[in-house]
């Protein structure tokens, strides 16, 4: 692994464990129903009166700043994997939003984490930055059908709705590929995709966890997330793999995410429970 590589590892840990706290932060912010969630424009318009869900965004900033260097450096599997790092982390944390994981549930976090080490040991060099013409269409292509399965979101369950926000952080994860230098059209037509992917996902986040347990809305959106994005860039944006390691790719890939289902199919029986509001 290169100095690059291990500085863009670092930035993808970190970033894992500000998305992880910023989940429950989240969840928290959304169950003391002062922001309604039926509705997109509703949800803006509202949010942007909260300073607690402006809080939630300044530390999603800050995750996403952290992310983006990993994804220019490091292999959109690996850097989209690590987010699912994020996961023990949310389990931790939403002990303080009274949720508990049991031993089953923390068996899953541990399946995670060792896919993680599959795909960071199999890892190979990232891809190069690649903004053309076909690539924007495609990019806002996404964004459209995105937003277009968000209008059927309020007939999901909270897994359903996580799923939905995977596809739009993946999304924002490709996206980010597309933004480099020189800045030209296509370029600046890339980087708007990344916060329309976001905004959408951020959505489809908060209606999820207002009906389910965070970690049963975290885990599919973290397979919707990690996923997409490792196909796309090992097919169509030059990401590499060691020679002779493709096996641990496509293991370190099945395993967490085999963790990451498992995970949301043991919390997803287990209702969301009320967050009392201060005083």
């Amino acid at each position: 692994m290169t100095s690059d590589q291990g500085w863009g590892l670092a930035a993808a840990l970190g970033s894992a464990l500000v998305f992880g706290l910023a989940a429950v932060a989240q969840a928290h912010g959304v169950r003391r129903g002062q922001v309604p969630v039926d509705s997109l424009v509703r949800f803006v318009a509202t949010s942007v009166r909260d300073p607690w869900t402006w809080a939630v965004l300044v530390a999603y900033l800050v995750g996403f700043v952290l992310h983006a260097v990993a994804i220019w450096w490091l292999p959109l599997y690996l850097a989209q994997a690590t987010i699912a790092m994020s996961l023990p982390v949310t389990a931790l944390a939403s002990r303080r939003i009274a949720e508990r994981l049991d031993r089953r549930a923390w068996g899953s976090v541990g399946l995670v984490s060792v896919g993680l080490v599959l795909l960071a040991a199999g890892s190979g060099s990232a891809g190069a930055v690649v903004t053309d013409r076909a690539f924007v269409l495609s990019l806002w292509a996404g964004v459209v059908l995105l937003g277009l399965a968000s209008l059927a979101g309020g007939r999901l369950g909270g897994g359903g709705l996580g799923a939905l926000a995977g596809l739009g952080y993946a999304g924002s994860a490709i996206a980010v590929r597309g933004v480099g230098t020189p800045v030209d059209g296509d370029v600046v037509l890339a980087a708007l995709a990344v916060p329309s992917f976001s905004l959408v996902a951020f959505w489809m986040y908060s209606r999820g966890m207002q009906s389910s347990a965070v970690s049963a809305a975290t885990a599919p959106m973290i397979v919707g997330q990690t996923f997409i994005p490792a196909v796309v860039g090992v097919v169509l944006l030059g990401d590499g793999v060691r020679t002779g390691w493709e096996w641990s790719i496509v293991l370190g890939l099945l395993v967490s995410t085999l963790g990451a289902v498992r995970l949301a199919r043991t919390q997803a029986v287990e209702p969301a429970p009320p967050v009392p509001t201060a005083g």
